[in-house]
């Protein structure tokens, strides 16, 4: 496929707020293109150039660009950096001076996908003495052979910010539109993809092998499965009842709930991986996780737990801000000797070729505490077994008197959900107020400093949840409490680098702050209660959607990305919630 046609599919794309339109336009897209193609061409329309979990980066920078356009157009970086100020898109800067070049050479793209895909992976691979140069001649010898609409795509590509408003589940849709001309091959392709976290390697299968891959489709060690979530309710009575009612034997799985890190534990031979709750790789960061896990007696395994520091002379934990000083890329090793990891597994995923994930919890459970029997890091979490709602309370009020965060109970005949909240599991969190729990909000932009803050150019932020029927984001809060001084300040540096000049494609939003900027921090926020809003669009019916009544910040999630943020559905649950506990 040339290039060329996948630029007028993103154009389009761009042009649209219309999911619906959005996966026609990619049905179309997948009709077109060769079998080989597809891995190439979804990762592309992710905006990358492999699954996140690589964590590939083309590490290119807005002034490497600035001077790639200026080789490639035949103007000089100041005048570059002139249409820069006043256009604030790069992307646009090229089309616009590349089109004096092309009106003055006539040339004509020759670009095909696999040629563009190609450079960019050569791209992220430049290291080293001299790097910093190949990368600017390579970017500049892709506009060279770029037509004006090409090039735009590459500049913003090449800049991570391509702006189509396109996720995931719109990618879903479209597979399943272009095979089956519904979208009902959705769940299936999606389980997928849930079981590898990477969804041009499904494309890929789903295109050679069709609904037959898709549902044959196991995990693997190495790619990361999305993570299992947690429903909430209010009560231990009301979370007995619930999952009480399906077991012949009345029994609960009830577990302690740590506040550290979720882990997802990879081995397959010699090689551990550790991923993030958001997929991220951090092997580099636990050498003691790595270590416990090339002790445990089994060829391959994926197991999943969380991370606490954990005090083993004290027996007791520390708190979720200190372990976090734990994900860090250097002096890792001072740090693990200060603040020693213990990982407490909740579930075993995958061992020695079996797919657990489709075995019920109960024979999950038992494998995993044969497994890590032995192991003094990694250890099977707390857990009992409640035969009724007093005994559920009781354990709850021991975990949290322990400092811990809750409880998760468990349906004992699940099996593994991934990537989906079910109330497989249910969460029990310590009170705040008149709220059940707290709130994960992706930052959307932030306010400048006002009266005693005026100093710190930064008086609060802007916060959104995720609508998972649309993929767009919605506010549901300004947040101006709960920040130390040097927050303020962090914050300040944090998101001036990230600021932009318009509102975010996928986030609707009413409200107008100082300074939008991309969709990429996630904070956790507490608050008196939710309320019905006419300012805010979270769940909007009419002209009134739900807000946070005085939230304030408890912390920054490096642990989270966007798409782990609170869910519009999430609230509207805990605001029933909430309303029936008045």
């Amino acid at each position: 496929m040339q290039f060329s046609e996948l630029a007028a599919v993103f154009e389009k794309l761009e042009g649209t707020a219309s999911r619906l339109e959005m996966t026609a336009i990619l049905a179309a897209l997948f009709t077109k293109m060769d079998r080989g193609e597809a891995e190439r061409i979804v990762y592309l329309c992710q905006g990358s150039i492999a699954p996140a979990y690589e964590g590939i980066d083309l590490g290119v920078g807005e002034k490497f660009v600035i001077e790639a356009i200026a080789l490639s157009s035949g103007q000089t970086r100041p005048n570059v950096e002139r249409e820069y100020k006043r256009m604030g898109d790069l992307g646009l800067v090229a089309e616009k001076l590349l089109q004096k070049k092309a009106q003055m050479s006539l040339c004509t793209s020759e670009l095909t996908v696999a040629k563009v895909f190609e450079s960019f992976l050569r791209l992220a691979k430049l290291s080293g003495h001299g790097s910093q140069e190949g990368k600017i001649k390579s970017v500049a010898e892709l506009l060279n052979n770029a037509s004006v609409l090409e090039a735009k795509y590459i500049v913003r590509f090449t800049l991570g910010k391509l702006r189509l408003g396109v996720g995931d589940p719109t990618i879903l849709d479209a597979l399943s539109t272009y095979k089956a001309g519904d979208k009902s091959l959705r769940v299936k392709i999606e389980r997928a993809y849930n079981l590898c976290s990477d969804l041009g390697y499904v494309a890929r299968m789903f295109f050679e092998g069709g609904e037959v891959a898709v549902e044959k489709f196991k995990p693997a060690p190495l790619k990361p499965i999305r993570p299992a979530l947690a429903e909430r309710l209010p009560t231990a009575e009301e979370i007995y009842e619930k999952i009480a009612k399906n077991s012949e034997q009345k029994e609960v799985t009830v577990e302690a709930k740590y506040d550290g890190l979720r882990m997802q534990v990879h081995k397959t031979g010699k090689q551990v991986e550790i991923f993030s709750r958001k997929l991220e790789r951090m092997t580099k960061m636990f050498p003691e996780i790595v270590q416990a896990a090339l002790e445990i007696n089994a060829k391959e395994f994926i197991l999943e737990g969380e991370a606490l520091a954990y005090s083993v002379k004290e027996k007791r934990y520390f708190s979720f801000q200190q372990t976090i000083q734990r994900k860090r890329k250097y002096g890792v090793e001072a740090m693990s000797k200060e603040f020693p990891l213990r990982l407490f597994a909740f579930d075993v995923l995958y061992l020695d070729g079996k797919d657990y994930t489709q075995i019920e919890y109960a024979k999950r459970r038992e494998t995993l505490e044969q497994l890590v029997k032995k192991n003094k890091t990694i250890v099977a979490s707390d857990q009992i077994i409640a035969t009724n709602a007093a005994q559920v309370e009781k354990y709850f009020q021991k975990c949290i008197a322990e400092g811990l965060e809750g409880i998760i109970a468990k349906d004992m005949a699940a099996p593994y959900v991934a990537g989906a909240r079910k109330f497989a599991w249910i969460k029990l969190k310590k009170s705040y107020g008149a709220m059940v729990d707290t709130v994960d909000v992706v930052i959307c932009g932030y306010y400048l400093g006002k009266g005693a803050r005026e100093e710190f150019k930064f008086g609060g932020l802007l916060g959104a949840v995720l609508n998972e029927d649309t993929g767009n984001f919605e506010t549901i809060a300004r947040i101006g409490g709960g920040f130390t001084e040097e927050e303020m300040v962090n914050f300040e540096e944090m998101l001036e680098k990230i600021k932009t000049k318009e509102k975010p494609k996928k986030l609707l939003s009413d409200v107008v702050p100082d300074f939008w900027t991309e969709l990429k921090y996630v904070i956790t926020v507490a608050s008196d209660e939710i309320t019905l809003s006419p300012m805010h669009t979270c769940g909007r019916v009419g002209d009134t959607g739900y807000a946070l009544r005085f939230p304030r910040m408890v912390s920054l999630r490096d642990d989270k990305g966007p798409e782990d943020a609170t869910t519009t559905n999430e609230i509207i649950e805990m605001y029933e919630m909430q309303r029936k506990g008045k």
